[in-house]
């Protein structure tokens, strides 16, 4: 059949099965919301800023494993939303962005509301197309989901040319699967490298588990846990892999890293063998690379980008392949192992032992107050009155903070936040992604006064489309984390770190249609959360908490340093 190219943009979404679309338009792609006013296959959600709209599709991906979709104007539209991008690509989430363009005659020549796409984009998504052929338009969406959900997923943008829309081509259904001669990611591991791991860690002493977020990615939840248990390794998850082994879990040692708990660094700084699985040794993981290095270990590292192994960290056995088929062919090997390859029980009960006694510090232990309210109480609340299950996104922070470390994720994608990237304002947009893929549940966010008006004006949009998460705002008066470097680093001078002339959030939310609710008592926070999630349960809650503005997250290892330099508190400076 004969078709413009804007409908040929929308058959493609709805062939790759997507429900839901966030954008926001303009003169380059009113041909394709011409298109998308004409369809019923899936829903498109107006947002009020593009970034918003990338940021709603980046989570929704995470929440759901499907592809988000976000759709931009030209010019101001995509760079707009270039932190959605950035922030996708950093945590490697399956995105495809469409974004218009100026006509193909006008490229090049500064025209009204042009930018150059694919340059500005191309560091920070996994690929880009410019379609300057109609012809070419329904393969290069095929090609975008593909590359987007296989391999090391990321976001593609397809920037589409105004006159590539509205010009006519014939028009086939897809037939098959998407092949690509110069793009073929590997997906089952090396036999003789997972055997030989799994010989590795039968003989290790003091054995370890480190997960990261690619775990979470290739739904391999269920394949760690299972290897965890076969190995009795205990187990610590990166800010990103929360939730992908229970946190309520007894071989669960917390997260490591900067503001890791003491045991879980201490077990990763000296464990004899380190099983690395979908995590990529970052900065605020290991902390100092030559301080991580000086204790003699043996380490393996599952990645599906082989260009992620011994990146920072020289490994000793690397294993490029997908996550799940991996943990898998690792674990059929440990139940074949004879009784004489089993670990060695009293080796392990020693190493259990030293173990607790580093989480006998009790080291996310804090002061409480009935006079002022801590907000690691808050998160405490948060979890027991949503029985742990809610689905939680975050802003960036000290609230981030508290919130990996005392929300206790016992399933994966449950945990929505910005970890490479480190995007302040996501919170809101990410709630907005979750609920559209995951209608029933429960949906938090963390937020701190400075972050959540970053993209404040998507209570809008939850307004329009009756979007009902639980908006927690810890609002200490400050930009907490940069108070917190400045007062441990730069004694104590809060240069511009102190958020003055703040709104009324009561009246402001209530100004768009929802609830809102200030609490500064600690005898109040039980009842307003409870409130927000049962009286209120279909309304959008903002739960202003006044809290304690001198409280700082601990433990935390300053940088430059090593992972056993660990500050536990105060005290400690």
């Amino acid at each position: 059949m004969e078709l413009n190219g804007a409908d040929i943009v929308v058959r493609c979404l709805a062939e790759e099965g997507v429900d839901h679309v966030f954008g926001y338009p303009g003169g380059a792609v009113l041909y394709i919301y011409d298109a998308i006013y004409k369809q019923d296959n899936f829903k498109h959600i107006l947002v009020r800023h593009e970034q918003a709209a990338v940021h709603a599709a980046d989570a929704y991906s995470r929440s759901s494993d499907k592809v988000g979709v976000a759709l931009v104007t030209s010019g101001p539209g995509l760079t707009n939303a270039v932190t959605g991008i950035a922030t996708a690509y950093m945590d490697s989430i399956p995105m495809v962005i469409i974004s218009g363009q100026v006509p193909t005659h006008a490229i090049g020549e500064d025209a009204f509301q042009e930018c150059d796409t694919v340059g500005i984009t191309r560091p920070c998504v996994k690929h880009n197309f410019l379609v300057r052929d109609v012809k070419d338009l329904a393969e290069t969406m095929r090609r975008a989901f593909y590359i987007a959900r296989t391999g090391r997923p990321g976001p593609v943008l397809v920037d589409i040319p105004k006159d590539v829309t509205v010009a006519t081509c014939k028009y086939s259904a897809r037939r098959g699967e998407v092949r690509m001669r110069s793009y073929a990611p590997v997906s089952k591991g090396h036999h003789g490298q997972i055997k030989k791991a799994v010989q590795m860690l039968l003989a290790a002493e003091r054995p370890m588990i480190y997960a990261g977020g690619g775990v979470v990615l290739s739904d391999a939840a269920e394949a760690l846990r299972e290897l965890v248990d076969l190995s009795g390794a205990p187990c610590t998850t990166t800010l990103m892999g929360l939730g992908a082994y229970p946190g309520g879990d007894d071989k669960f040692v917390g997260m490591p890293g900067m503001h890791g708990t003491f045991e879980a660094n201490m077990a990763m700084q000296n464990c004899d063998v380190l099983l690395a699985v979908g995590a990529r040794f970052d900065d605020r993981v290991i902390g100092n690379p030559r301080h991580f290095s000086q204790t003699p270990r043996k380490i393996v590292h599952i990645d599906i980008d082989p260009s992620s192994i011994s990146k920072r960290v020289r490994v000793d056995v690397p294993i490029v392949g997908n996550v799940k088929d991996v943990l898998q062919d690792m674990n059929t090997l440990y139940t074949q192992a004879s009784a004489d390859a089993q670990p060695d029980a009293a080796r392990l009960a020693k190493w259990w032992e030293q173990i607790n006694t580093w989480r006998a510090r009790q080291c996310l232990d804090y002061a409480r107050s009935d006079t002022v309210i801590k907000p690691q109480f808050v998160i405490e609340t948060l979890w027991e009155v949503t029985g742990g299950n809610a689905f939680v996104t975050s802003d960036v922070g000290q609230h981030q903070m508290w919130a990996a470390q005392y929300y206790r994720f016992n399933q994966p994608r449950r945990w929505i936040n910005s970890g490479g990237l480190g995007t302040m304002g996501v919170g809101l947009p990410y709630a907005m992604g979750v609920e559209m893929a995951n209608p029933d549940a429960d949906v938090a966010v963390i937020t701190g006064e400075g972050s959540i008006q970053m993209n404040i004006q998507e209570l809008s949009t939850c307004s329009q489309y009756h979007m009902h998460p639980k908006i927690l705002c810890l609002n200490n008066r400050y930009l907490g984390m940069v108070r917190q470097w400045q007062e441990i680093d730069y004694g104590s001078r809060y240069s511009e770190s102190y958020v003055d002339a703040l709104p009324d959030f009561v009246k402001l939310v209530e100004s768009y249609g929802h609830v809102g609710l200030r609490i500064d008592k600690p005898a109040d926070v039980e009842p307003a959360i409870r409130e927000a999630f049962t009286k209120h349960k279909k309304r959008l809650v903002f739960l202003d908490f006044i809290t304690d503005q001198t409280e700082n997250v601990w433990p935390m290892v300053k940088a430059g340093k090593g992972l056993t330099e660990m500050l536990l508190g105060s005290e400690d400076l």
